[in-house]
């Protein structure tokens, strides 16, 4: 366990540690994690290049104007679009790559609660946001995180921890409660990111982050008697175990940048050198340093019983499996695996 007050030392350090001018993608940053980890980043990097994406024009338009006064020396692009839809995705990265050629970090919480609905493009609409959208933006945008000299890291908030039996004949969790869901989604990402680790990017950090309990707003989307009744019941939990958001943002930003999580194949420091007694991270795999960091919000690396979960979903081939069905889906979709 890495405490809040180291978490806070290293952040201090940001400015004077990593280069100026760092550029960050943020994608679900109107609210919740994704907002408080934004400003956060904006607020300790030296000229960071900022482009940030939400559903809300009249939110992004604030944002903007908060990130301007918290660092002048900032540049920051706001980006309106619904990237449950894989076309939407596809259009957010082709204007981001036409103004960059690298990105040092890509920071993933879009996501939603609603279920059994569809998207245009036949996705259910969770999943579209918690894994399809995510692994596009990875997918596309691996030539420009490949380049970074400096920081080069994924970060993408989910359900660690929780990952547990993934059911292929239903990919995208049509005909899933909750208590089957969340496992399923939880080992889809963790998986996801070990695949491409492996097949593109050895270089760099990916990270799947539990954030704790954090009151994000998403709830708000759902309506009903039966959210309403669970959300009163759930109020005395919350208030007992909820991480205050500001704090779970410096925890964020801690996991964005530290170098206790380093690429699988680099020998290079990559993030925030670490304090006496802070060590690299295990891996999902179980390799210390591993590079794909399954991790909870004190940065704890996945248990015995999640990784053994993991491996036995790539030995009896799912992993392989959900990746071509993943490949198989973009392609449906927009014509190729990647753009």
């Amino acid at each position: 366990m890495v405490s809040l007050e180291l978490m806070r030392a290293s952040n201090a350090r940001i400015a004077t540690s990593l280069l100026s001018g760092l550029v960050a993608v943020f994608v679900g940053a109107t609210s919740g994690i994704g907002n408080t980890t934004l400003k956060q980043f904006a607020s300790r990097a030296q000229q960071p290049r900022i482009y940030f994406v939400g559903r809300r024009q009249d939110e992004g338009e604030r944002i903007k104007a908060e990130l301007e006064k918290l660092n002048p020396d900032g540049e920051y692009h706001f980006f309106k679009q619904d990237v449950s839809c894989m076309k939407n995705v596809d259009e957010v990265c082709r204007y981001i790559q036409s103004r960059e050629s690298t990105i040092n970090l890509l920071y993933l919480t879009c996501g939603s609660l609603i279920t059994k609905k569809q998207t245009a493009e036949g996705l259910h609409y969770p999943m579209a946001l918690m894994y399809y959208a995510r692994t596009r933006f990875i997918v596309n945008l691996l030539p420009q995180l490949k380049k970074a000299q400096s920081l080069r890291r994924v970060v993408t908030v989910g359900a660690v921890g929780k990952e547990g039996p993934v059911i292929p004949s239903d990919w995208q969790a049509n005909d899933m409660g909750i208590l089957s869901f969340r496992p399923h989604a939880a080992s889809m990402t963790t998986l996801s990111l070990l695949a491409i680790a492996k097949e593109e990017s050895p270089e760099f950090s990916f990270i799947h982050v539990y954030p704790g309990f954090v009151k994000t707003g998403m709830s708000r989307e759902l309506t009903g008697i039966v959210p309403a009744i669970t959300k009163v019941l759930f109020a005395p939990v919350m208030a007992l175990l909820q991480i205050p958001i500001d704090e779970t943002g410096e925890r964020q930003l801690y996991f964005a940048t530290s170098a206790r999580f380093p690429p699988g194949l680099s020998k290079d420091a990559d993030g925030i050198s670490l304090g006496e007694g802070v060590h690299a991270a295990t891996g999902a795999d179980g390799t210390p340093g591993g590079g794909v960091y399954s991790i909870d919000y004190e940065g704890e690396g996945t248990s015995g019983n999640v990784r053994g979960v993991l491996d036995a979903l790539v030995k009896d081939g799912t992993a392989d499996r959900l990746s071509e069905h993943t490949k198989e889906e973009f392609r449906r979709i927009t014509g190729s695996a990647a753009i």
